[in-house]
């Protein structure tokens, strides 16, 4: 049986209070709740990694992964395909199709659709960073995340978790919402005239869907509705004849609304609850609406994913001073540290070493079983030369030697935390420590390692790996 064989969400532990924004502008801000804020070394794509790392921990389930889609309204790159940075990242097999769906917020919902159905096991990453000018309702309600999903044939290691039933699609060109290129928000309509317009199309999208799956609204176990337009997604259950208690929450006083992300995330939660045997109807709207029907299976409660969604919701971090969200953002133009431009990756060495560049492949000697970063052909213990096999610490905990907190460096962010980490199982590092405070640097504490965006110079994003203090999220190899 073809279905969803993993899923996994990602929330960015940054948090930025509406009150805050309310304090600093005096309006426009709200005062109820937080959104979720992508760190400054943080972006799309390296959510789309983190993501993807939790629906794929089974290195087995890697293997049989045969294409990549990437969907988001804010992609890192235009011309080049952020798909191969997250196949690279994940260390896929070279005979992948990687592919980016980038462009509009619908792309989420796209991406999905065409995976639903694939016999090809096949990788599914929505990922946004929600961007508002200062005190309008999108930088208000927005928030930034990432979701991803495997669809295709289950097996004994990875079953299949909930079977596809029936998926629908209304498309229609709604001047509701958007951005010319380059521009830093969206421009949006008055909401009234686009609910006259979502509502009635995503009541049909769904009754067609469930008709489909034979089902009705009332048969339902749970409904997900999600779309930038708060107020057709809030209008919509009532429309369709769901009752109220299984329509399933947006957790926008929480983590905001994630935009392309937000289907995925909202999804998850569901998944992360559901019992065996339950259906679920993935409404999302936008121009036009699309609906996607899944039924767990017996298999869902053994094969959730490592951390559920309201988990990371509640490891949110203090909330970010308004000042530093702007800064991250590219919103306030502030005088940049007073030390030397970093250099930007160049692309033949980065080629050259993409397997420790972007999946922090460390060698591992056959004589004597010392692993080496980078990777080298001589093996610094015992000296044997060309006697090493290739092995990811990507997925691999470790714990602080030393540290060095540094508030000189080049950073938007000061001050930056530097450790060196010794892997369980042999192997040292020295990284950046992120996500974190002085605390977190202390000798002997638990990390584990993230994809960050280290800098980007002279329009080269530069990607590597961080530490971060551990948490439940680190997934065996």
């Amino acid at each position: 049986m073809a279905g969803l064989i993993s899923y996994a969400a990602y929330v960015p532990c940054h948090r930025l209070a509406r009150s805050e924004i309310a304090a600093a502008l005096g309006e426009g801000g709200g005062s109820r709740g937080t959104r979720a804020v992508a760190g400054d070394d943080e972006d799309t794509t390296s959510m789309a990694v983190e993501a993807a790392r939790s629906a794929l921990a089974s290195r087995a389930l890697r293997d049989r992964v045969g294409r990549v889609l990437l969907a988001t309204a804010a992609p890192a790159y235009l011309d080049t395909t952020n798909a191969t940075v997250l196949h690279a990242a994940l260390g896929l097999r070279p005979h992948v199709l990687a592919m980016d769906a980038v462009g509009s917020v619908r792309s989420g919902a796209g991406a999905l659709a065409l995976a639903a159905p694939s016999e090809v096991p096949t990788l599914v990453a929505l990922s946004d960073v929600r961007v508002g000018l200062p005190g309008g309702a999108d930088e208000r309600d927005g928030g930034d995340g990432a979701a991803a999903f495997v669809f295709g044939p289950g097996d004994d290691d990875a079953p299949v978790v909930a079977e596809v039933l029936a998926q629908d699609t209304v498309s229609d060109e709604v001047l509701e919402r958007w951005r010319l290129p380059g521009a830093p928000a969206s421009r949006v309509w008055e909401e009234r005239f686009a609910e006259e317009v979502y509502v009635p199309q995503a009541v049909a999208a769904l009754e067609a869907a469930l008709c489909g799956a034979g089902l009705t609204a009332g048969g339902l176990d749970h409904l997900v509705v999600a779309g930038l337009h708060g107020r057709a997604a809030r209008a919509v259950p009532r429309a369709a004849g769901v009752p109220a208690e299984r329509v399933a929450g947006d957790l926008g006083d929480r983590i905001g609304n994630a935009g392309t992300a937000q289907p995925g995330i909202l999804l998850a939660d569901v998944l992360d609850r559901a019992a065996s045997g339950e259906t679920v109807a993935l409404l999302t709207i936008g121009d036009g609406a699309s609906v996607l029907v899944l039924r767990t299976t017996d298999a869902l409660p053994a094969h959730r994913q490592p951390v559920p969604v309201s988990a990371r919701v509640a490891a949110g971090r203090p909330p970010l001073r308004y000042a530093t969200y702007l800064t991250w953002r590219g919103l306030l133009d502030r005088e940049p540290p007073r030390r030397p431009e970093p250099e930007p990756p160049y692309a033949p060495p980065s080629h050259r070493r993409a397997g420790w560049k972007y999946a922090l492949v460390a060698s591992a000697c056959t004589k004597c079983g010392a692993r080496q970063l980078p990777p080298g052909r001589v093996c610094l213990a015992c000296h044997a030369v060309d006697a090493t096999r290739e092995e990811s610490l990507a997925q691999v905990a470790g714990t602080v030697a030393t540290s060095t907190v540094d508030h000189l460096a080049f950073s938007p962010s000061p001050p930056t935390y530097f450790v060196v980490v010794d892997f369980d199982g042999g192997g040292r590092f020295r990284c950046e420590l992120t996500d974190a405070d002085e605390a977190d640097a202390a000798i002997g504490a638990r990390v584990e390692m993230t994809f960050r965006r280290t800098g980007t110079a002279r329009g080269v994003h530069n990607y590597f790996w961080k530490a971060r203090p551990a948490t439940a999220a680190a997934a065996p190899s």
